[in-house]
């Protein structure tokens, strides 16, 4: 059977705690709250947090229209108020949670990925505080990068759940060098997202276990010879350097890079430099 790679932590848990403090911290607000949208988006529920003094957001379920969060997440757009307590144009049906913590200034950033809202990210402080355009725009990289995070991890989800399903295990599972060379190259080229050292060393795994054997030397007649330069290149893509990295590490310049990766593929027959690796590889080209 394959060894599941789900990562031992679910992404709330994997990816928040540092998330929220960067938020915080390039926020300068005194907290950070995650909440996360509930299915169909009709609530949120507070489940991670930084810089809180209690547990009285702990859990939270913020139902959307509802406080700062939940108008947030129905209007899909940031939402603050600079005195909670007081404030007009929201609901206050969650005072008793904030009460505890003296919350002044709140500000919810919705997370949203294809169209669908993911996450809330809540940013607090316990003085009143003017947050103009230029602070939200300075967060903005941020939401773009947990954004792209969330993204990658469902599809890393996706395409790990359709292979349980639809594929056994390499070993005997009867499929063709072509295709297992095909389930490395993709399996690879996700890794190569993946930002989470932990997951990506998993997903790297997975790669190396469908990968095609070295063929004997024997075998390797077929592929066509590489260049000194084009082994050096795949080497090192092989070790996960762009383009511009390669040429600071061989001296070249990154057209000339781009350029030896591409004779290397054809050479190889591969469609791209992932699927070029493996195939050099198998071929006993490179380590």
């Amino acid at each position: 059977m394959i060894t599941t790679l789900e990562p031992e932590l679910p992404f709330a848990k994997r990816v928040m705690p540092r998330t929220l403090e960067t938020f915080r911290v390039r926020g300068g607000m005194d907290m950070a709250f995650g909440a996360q949208v509930l299915r169909g988006a009709s609530a949120l529920e507070i489940t991670e947090f930084c810089g809180t003094r209690t547990r009285s957001v702990a859990n939270l379920a913020v139902r959307s229209g509802a406080g700062v969060g939940g108008k947030a997440l129905s209007l899909g757009r940031p939402v603050s108020v600079t005195s909670y307590l007081a404030a007009q144009g929201i609901t206050h049906a969650y005072d008793h949670a904030v009460r505890p913590e003296a919350i002044e200034t709140v500000a919810v950033l919705p997370v949203i990925v294809e169209g669908q809202p993911r996450w809330g990210i809540y940013l607090c402080n316990r003085t009143q505080v003017g947050l103009g355009d230029r602070w939200f725009d300075s967060l903005a990289p941020l939401i773009r990068k947990l954004e792209r995070e969330i993204a990658v991890d469902d599809e890393v989800r996706r395409r790990l759940a359709m292979f349980r399903a639809s594929v056994p295990a390499p070993a005997d599972n009867g499929l063709t060098r072509d295709e297992l060379r095909d389930i490395a190259a993709e399996l690879g080229d996700l890794a190569s997202q993946i930002q989470d050292a932990t997951l990506r060393a998993k997903m790297e795994a997975m790669r190396d276990r469908f990968a095609p054997k070295p063929p004997s030397a024997a075998a390797t007649g077929s592929v066509s010879p590489l260049a000194p330069r084009e082994v050096d290149v795949l080497e090192a893509v092989a070790r996960g350097l762009s383009n511009a990295e390669i040429g600071e590490a061989l001296g070249l310049l990154p057209n000339t890079v781009k350029s030896y990766l591409k004779t290397a593929m054809r050479k190889l027959h591969a469609a791209n430099r992932v699927q070029a690796t493996l195939v050099a590889r198998e071929a006993g080209l490179i380590r």
